[in-house]
């Protein structure tokens, strides 16, 4: 191949003024600087653009290197803005980059172009042109799912991209069913006790396995009722021994989509009864209180905050609520299904969530938002506070929580005592 060129990456310092400048109407208002400098907005998005362009000509660079520098500049730029008009005009040229990249990369050049093939899908939601997208994509990311040739790390983002492109894409039942059925060939061998045909661990799977698991849960979110029971049946009396996994991550997967599992099955069947309940229920509590001492105390901590979680799902029915905040707007994830569909989505576009549930009409489409809040310059100067006022209230809180620490650790203290 040629020599490695010179790739000056789209930085974090791009992303926020581009983003400031180019959708300031859907900022935060503690973003904006007190009397900064104006921006000329026309400038800087021709700027941007221009490098946008030459980072998608070194896609088709003669080096590895620049390939995959080139497309992970571009996954940066894809989850840090809109940029919908622009890659409109370019998406049949990302598309077959994509696809070139996927097909004759390595596996780290792989993983960036199925990463930038889920942005490109997020980008563009869900219409004809994602259609076409989906149509010349999907069966290139299933070959590398079904090779067991290939990367794990490779077959392991494909797969991901998989359920995430065809979440957003598809109006075909078929597809629907097609893909999640590949899915299921996959993460079912994870219930064969994490041993292959010939009795030889293969435990290096499991990363592999736990993607096409939350792939395949997603899609599971957008089915039919009368599908969605049909896979109830089949895996909600397998995946406990999920439960039981070496690696926690699988632990915590296999969990949570039990519990998606169970809201479904009552959604559709409010009498439903699950007749190994007691025996579910032993497993969850004892990996909520679980106290082995060779497990490391951070992956118990979290270990033991999920499965609290998972257990009041499965015996009480319960969900505990969680707020974000996304400038002035506020969402609350109230069941597992929106967890499940949140935490896909924050995993691929990690801190450009809140801009894009801010801007992305398809996002705010999938969590019921409405359309985007506009907000003018006026509107979000009154809400912004000063760094005085900022200042107190953190004080205040940071008072108020001492306090409250400082009550729990006296309970603590007056546990061993005897009188």
């Amino acid at each position: 191949g040629g020599q490695p060129r010179n790739v000056q990456p789209f930085s974090d310092e791009d992303a926020s003024i581009e983003t400031m400048s180019h959708c300031s109407g859907f900022s935060d208002p503690a973003s904006f600087t007190e009397d900064g400098p104006e921006v000329d907005e026309e400038a800087t998005q021709e700027d941007l653009e221009y490098k946008l362009k030459g980072f998608i000509d070194l896609t088709l660079d003669k080096s590895a290197k620049t390939r995959q520098a080139a497309l992970e500049s571009l996954k940066s730029a894809f989850s840090s803005k809109i940029l919908y008009e622009f890659i409109m005009e370019r998406r049949m040229t990302l598309t077959d980059s994509i696809e070139r990249c996927i097909k004759k990369g390595k596996s780290d050049e792989q993983c960036a172009a199925a990463g930038l093939a889920c942005l490109l899908c997020v980008q563009m939601g869900s219409g004809i042109e994602s259609e076409e997208i989906f149509k010349t994509l999907g069966p290139v990311l299933k070959k590398i799912v079904c090779d067991g040739t290939a990367s794990i790390q490779a077959r392991q983002a494909c797969a991901t991209c998989l359920g995430i492109c065809c979440f957003i894409v598809t109006d075909d039942i078929t597809e629907l069913y097609s893909t999640m059925e590949c899915l299921e060939n996959i993460f079912t061998k994870a219930y064969q006790r994490d041993r292959d045909a010939n009795g030889v661990s293969s435990t290096h799977n499991t990363v592999l396995h736990i993607s096409a698991l939350l792939a395949w849960t997603l899609l599971l979110t957008i089915c039919p009722m009368n599908e969605v029971k049909k896979k109830i049946e089949m895996h909600l009396h397998k995946l406990p021994n999920l439960l039981s996994c070496d690696d926690l991550n699988m632990r915590i997967a296999a969990g949570e989509t039990l519990a998606l599992l169970f809201e479904l099955a009552r959604e559709t069947d409010a009498d439903f009864f699950y007749e190994d309940m007691e025996l579910l229920t032993e497993k969850l509590r004892a990996l909520a209180t679980d106290g082995n001492k060779h497990r490391a105390k951070v992956d118990k901590r979290k270990q033991r905050s999920v499965f609290r979680d998972v257990l009041r799902a499965v015996e009480e029915r319960d969900f505990p609520t969680e707020m974000v905040k996304f400038g002035p707007e506020r969402m609350y994830i109230d069941c597992w299904v929106k967890k499940q569909t949140y935490d896909t989505f924050k995993e691929i576009l990690g801190s450009g969530m809140q801009y894009h549930l801010q801007s992305n009409d398809f996002l705010r489409n999938v969590f019921e938002l409405g359309p985007p809040v506009m907000l003018d310059a006026a509107a979000l100067k009154t809400m912004k506070i000063s760094r005085f006022e900022r200042h107190l209230y953190n004080s205040a809180a940071f008072k108020a929580r001492t306090k409250a620490r400082s009550k729990c650790r006296d309970k603590r203290a007056d546990v061993g005592e005897f009188f």
